[in-house]
């Protein structure tokens, strides 16, 4: 009786690589690559999503099935840090609220390579919509001050959460410590005091960082430079001689009618660039699995095309005797994660994050932040004759004698002598 055949032998383990800046191909549509890691200690899917730049949602989508706040120590989970580009102007500030992240683009010098960074984002929840469309970046502001409009005023007032008219710099400010306005009255680009809502809906419509990465796009984004916002659940792109596909849940308030099958979603999204390519490499596209990645909107960009194996054409005779054709066939979506860069958990050497400025949060509060509701202000605890104290409630994110300060990342506090100001939406 034949032996099995040997499992294969463990993924070699690598250092995790940065992917938010990177130089980019002529002709390339693809940035980044996938990544695979272990679960260590008390990781939550928000402690590895800061830690590799990627958001909270990017994770759950990605990891179906696994318990974001327990996922267990020493499971694999991907990590989504391969991205095709949105089919928009590669300039400035662009943004797919579908994908949860942005992409900057900045001004090419000649003879220099394009370049781009790329950051997750917080947009706006249900109701409070970020807006699609064309604007551009109106001014800078570092430690504003935040003057809530009326309508976020009256929503947390209702909810019994009141919120004073001005909220100065420090970590009580949503904004952060970074901001710039745009050319649209109360939609703000900042930073945040509650990282943990990064990568998901849970703005008034503003564009949410994390604050080491709003620190960098600060320095880095002109006043004047073009953003443009889209919301593209479906995106395709070329790379390496293979089309590309990532996925995203279609928003629940998106009105939209999106195509349904690969035929028709492939005719809607794929430019006629990417059809001469497909042309051009004599590729086949595998549409089960373009329906399957659409299906399941896992968020991980794979290729979808298959080089097809040329029969030899010599003679009319020769043709007769060949079969037809067959394509090569095309990886499983298990395949590809199986064959992704296998790394350690850790911060990736050059990335934005030091891995210290963390910010604990209670599952009251991310589920909060998650849902788009407002946790109602507590009221003042009653003082007990006994002198007895109430015990402190771990952290949903690291146990409690691990906690770090609460602070909205590093940023100069000295005195001065107004700050700058800000009303807008958070």
């Amino acid at each position: 009786m034949a032996a099995e055949p040997a499992p294969p032998p463990p993924p070699q383990i690598l250092e995790p690589v940065a992917t938010h800046e990177f130089q980019l191909q002529p002709d390339d549509d693809v940035i980044g690559q996938l990544q695979v890691t272990k679960v260590e200690g008390e990781d939550t899917f928000s402690d590895i999503a800061r830690r590799f730049n990627v958001g909270y949602e990017e994770m759950v989508r990605a990891n179906p099935g696994i318990d974001p706040w327990v996922p267990g120590v020493g499971r694999e989970v991907v990590v989504p840090t391969q991205f095709v580009l949105p089919d928009a102007p590669r300039e400035g500030l662009v943004i797919n609220l579908a994908q949860l992240r942005v992409y900057y683009f900045p001004k090419v010098k000649e003879g220099e390579p394009q370049t781009v960074l790329t950051h997750p984002i917080g947009v706006g929840k249900v109701g409070w919509s970020t807006p699609e469309g064309v604007t551009k970046v109106t001014g800078k502001r570092k430690d504003p001050t935040w003057f809530p409009p009326a309508s976020v005023r009256k929503e947390h007032r209702e909810a019994g959460d009141p919120l004073p008219a001005k909220v100065p710099p420090g970590p009580d400010n949503p904004l952060g410590a970074h901001m710039m306005t745009l050319g649209w009255p109360s939609y703000l680009v900042h930073g945040t005091n509650k990282p943990y809502g990064v990568g998901m809906r849970s703005s008034h419509g503003c564009i949410r960082f994390y604050p080491e990465d709003i620190a960098q796009l600060y320095d880095a984004v002109p006043v004047g430079t073009k953003v443009t916002v889209v919301n593209q659940p479906f995106v395709f792109g070329w790379h390496r001689g293979a089309l590309y596909v990532q996925a995203f849940p279609v928003a629940e308030d998106d009105q939209r009618e999106h195509p349904k099958g690969a035929d028709a979603l492939l005719n809607a999204a794929i430019s006629d660039r990417m059809w001469q390519s497909v042309t051009q490499h004599n590729v086949s596209l595998d549409l089960e699995l373009v329906n399957k990645l659409a299906e399941d909107s896992r968020g991980i960009a794979m290729p979808v095309s298959r080089n097809a194996v040329r029969a030899d054409a010599n003679t009319q005779k020769s043709r007769k005797k060949q079969p037809p054709p067959q394509p090569v066939p095309s990886l499983t979506l298990e395949q590809y994660i199986a064959s992704a860069r296998h790394v350690e958990n850790r911060v990736p050497e050059g990335a934005n994050w030091n891995g210290k400025d963390e910010l604990l949060v209670t599952a009251a509060e991310f589920d909060a932040a998650r849902s788009g509701t407002i946790i109602p202000k507590a009221k003042p605890a009653a003082k007990k004759s006994s002198g007895s104290t109430a015990a402190p409630t771990k952290s949903a994110a690291k146990p409690a004698e691990e906690a770090a300060p609460r602070s909205s990342g590093p940023t100069s506090r000295g005195k001065r002598s107004a700050a700058p100001v800000a009303a807008g939406s958070t």
